[in-house]
């Protein structure tokens, strides 16, 4: 009784504030004058469900947590019979009766898995990004989900690090493009409609640059290179209205990130005016423990909150602690206050208080997963995502007319790996189209020949022979090959950058025994692999990633030439894994290589191979081809105040529609710091029938140019700039322009 009168009491306090949806920072103050510090700390605790496990499995007594209003929200539970259970116990038997906020992984997909992110950049089309995401948001929230830890918009230049595959690449400006489309399309327009999800920005921040390339690694970077590559994407999610922030596993030049005032307060709330919540990741508060930064948990919840971290993820120092450490004055009970409204207030934006079970509707739970157009969508983005890297002697597409074609990997069948990590609630086990079943649709059973060959980690040859024999009866040959999802992700870093096990022996093999026969190498992985040898041993070499529940229609569209390839790579591949890190925008060197003599000596080059990657950034090809000429600068000179205008004429020269990647590129000549020798600058995704020619028109203002110098100043500097609109990052500068004083 005594607490229906409380719960009853708040209602008619948050009823009487301006009505709902209004106002909600009065509403808050209204509540939280109810609350004890212990129930203000509460808000800022989550612990996870057990609907699923993504970290150390830690014991926690959640539903004594919940009754006593010490718990604010809760990862890995859902259904909405689980929700409804968990969302009843804390409305009707915890004092204030505040709903819970229920989070989870949800990266590229709930139930209808997409490609990975790293194939999802891949398609350069932010349109259809924001829909992936959208769709996202419409399963998890129909299974009582309110709110996904993501995007990912870590930038990485280090292919060994695992995940890699859970981000958009290696470009800033790409980057952060990506990062808006997903908070607009988790977030939608109006986050008090049940169908929309809190967004969060991870990882905070420079995660993607690990030493070694080892997951949860140390990070050591100047402040320029920090504020130039590493923070924008993050800055982008603030100002497309993202929700909350999850702070990293990672240290930054010695503070970890869960304890670093300067990105947590300084930048993140003081430049950039960030309202929302910041989330710990999974236990990284505690972690600054082993890091050498705090000496206990005490002390962890002392610099976690101190920082800026406003929940606490499974990590226990919070709720233990903090009450104790405002007692001794080590904590302002400012900061707590501070978090729990954030809090409390992302709750009221959800309508959460004015309808807890708002999300929970079995009818829209059993009806919403795995829609005809949703699994339509995840078609279309699997074959927007695929890159076709090397097409030698046409070797694709396939002709629905040949007499057989082999079709041999540990992937062909596979419906288990092909939706990648990160898969959330994807089905694993039936509702995956393999690519055996999207190939299926194109040919007829007699037209089909297949063997496994070896699995992905095998480390024998036995069964090759069954493999080759296969290949000698056709007359074409199709390998679908890779990683398995398990070896890209979270600790899931690799020293080895090859396909893994014996598969690089049987494509060997395979072409031995098949010197003249076309073969088609089909690449499912989470992150740049090197193909040094792949490229001289197979005709056509297909990037699919990851590619999803409808990974193997999708693969099949683009073999038969049902979808023209249109992807693009967002990471450059490297020729072995000595290279990395490479990526396209690097920064010259005193003694760069000479074009007219690039074995020059004394220069910076390596002996054993050319400095250039296997494939670079931006990279795709067609099976059509595309002509650019006629660049047009609508001026050699601009002012500050002033724009300028680039254009080019694209045609489509060969004899299939479809879809080019215009890219534009600028480099700074001269600055007071030194500048990259490219940097992606804008970029439009458009379609050609064959023959047809479209004029592609680029706008570039002096904001275009800014970057941070060495006093950490945000500006732009005159000078000579070159230009270039080019259909990858593979290219020679040849026109320029001046922004004048």
């Amino acid at each position: 009784m005594k607490t229906r009168s409380v719960f009853f009491y708040i209602s008619f306090a948050l009823v009487t504030v301006s009505g709902f949806a209004q106002n909600y920072e009065a509403k808050v103050d209204s509540l939280m004058n109810l609350m004890t510090l212990q129930e203000k700390i509460g808000q800022t605790v989550m612990y996870s469900g057990h609907w699923d496990q993504t970290g150390p499995i830690i014991g926690t007594d959640n539903d004594k947590y919940i009754r006593e209003g010490h718990m604010g929200a809760m990862l890995n539970a859902m259904s909405v019979k689980g929700t409804r259970d968990l969302q009843k116990l804390a409305m009707e038997e915890s004092r204030l009766g505040i709903p819970l906020l229920f989070g989870y992984d949800v990266i590229h997909g709930h139930r209808t898995i997409f490609p990975i992110n790293l194939g999802l950049s891949a398609s350069w089309d932010l349109k259809m990004i924001e829909e992936s995401a959208r769709i996202a948001a419409e399963e998890a929230s129909a299974e009582g989900i309110h709110w996904k830890f993501a995007p990912m918009v870590d930038i990485s230049r280090e292919p060994r690090w695992g995940r890699i595959s859970e981000g958009a690449g290696e470009d800033v400006y790409l980057g952060s493009e990506i990062a808006k489309a997903y908070v607009k399309g988790f977030q939608g327009e109006d986050l008090s409609q049940p169908n929309t999800i809190l967004a969060c920005a991870k990882h905070y921040v420079a995660y993607g640059a690990p030493q070694a390339g080892r997951d949860y690694h140390t990070v050591n970077m100047g402040e320029g290179e920090l504020r130039n590559v590493y923070l924008p994407p993050f800055k982008a999610t603030v100002d497309a209205g993202v929700e909350t922030f999850m702070s990293a596993f990672n240290e930054l030049n010695g503070i970890p990130t869960s304890g670093n005032q300067f990105t947590l307060r300084d930048i993140l709330r003081g430049e950039w005016g960030f309202e929302g919540f910041v989330v710990s990741d999974y236990t990284s508060i505690n972690e600054m423990i082993p890091h050498g930064f705090a000496k206990d948990s005490i002390d962890a919840a002392r610099l976690g909150i101190n920082a800026g971290v406003d929940m606490d993820m499974m990590g226990h120092v919070y709720r233990l602690h903090l009450e104790q450490l405002v007692e001794e004055e080590k904590v302002s009970e400012a900061y707590i206050n501070d978090a729990c409204r954030r809090i409390l207030l992302a709750k009221f934006k959800l309508g959460l208080f004015d309808d807890p079970y708002r999300y929970i509707n079995k009818e829209r739970e059993n009806t919403t997963k795995y829609k005809p157009e949703f699994l339509q969508k995840a078609r279309e983005l699997a074959a927007a995502s695929s890159v076709l890297l090397q097409n030698k002697q046409q070797a694709l597409p396939l002709s629905k007319n040949t007499k057989s074609i082999a079709f041999i990997g540990p992937l062909v069948k596979d419906e288990y790996d092909i939706i990648g990590n990160w898969a959330a609630k994807g089905d694993r086990n039936g509702k995956a189209v393999s690519v055996f079943e999207g190939i299926s649709e194109y040919l007829k059973p007699e037209q089909i020949l297949y063997a496994k060959g070896c699995d992905i980690l095998d480390t024998g040859d036995s069964e090759f022979a069954e493999a080759i024999s296969v290949s000698k009866k056709a007359d074409a040959i199709v390998l679908v090959m890779g990683e398995g999802h398990h070896m890209s992700g979270e600790a899931a870093s690799r020293t080895s950058l090859k396909i893994p096990g014996v598969q690089p022996e049987l494509i060997a093999k395979i072409r031995e025994a098949n010197p003249n026969k076309k073969i088609t190498l089909v690449l499912m992985n989470g992150r740049p692999l090197n193909l040094s040898s792949e490229v001289a041993l197979v005709d056509a070499i297909l990037e699919v990633w990851f590619p999803g529940t409808m990974g193997g229609a999708g693969t099949a569209d683009v073999l038969f030439g049902a979808y023209n390839p249109s992807g693009k790579l967002t990471v450059t591949f490297p020729r072995n894994v000595g290279q990395v890190p490479i990526y396209y925008n690097m920064k010259n060197t005193g003694r760069p290589i000479p074009e007219s003599n690039p074995k020059e000596d004394y220069k910076s080059n390596y002996i054993d191979v050319p400095n250039t990657p296997l494939f670079y950034f931006g990279h795709g090809l067609s099976y059509t081809s595309f002509e650019y000429s006629d660049l047009e600068l609508s001026s050699e000179s601009i002012g500050f105040s002033e724009t300028l205008t680039a254009s080019v004429n694209v045609t489509n020269s060969g004899n299939y529609d479809g879809y080019e990647v215009v890219q534009l590129y600028i480099h700074d000549k001269v600055a007071s710091v030194t500048r990259p020798v490219k940097e992606l600058k804008g970029f439009q995704k458009i379609f050609l029938k064959k023959g047809e020619t479209k004029d592609v028109v680029f706008t570039i203002s002096a904001a275009d140019l800014k970057f941070y110098n060495h006093k950490m100043i945000y500006g732009v500097e005159p000078g000579v700039f070159e230009i270039a609109i080019t259909p990858s990052s593979d290219f020679k500068f040849e026109n320029t322009f001046t922004l004048k004083d």
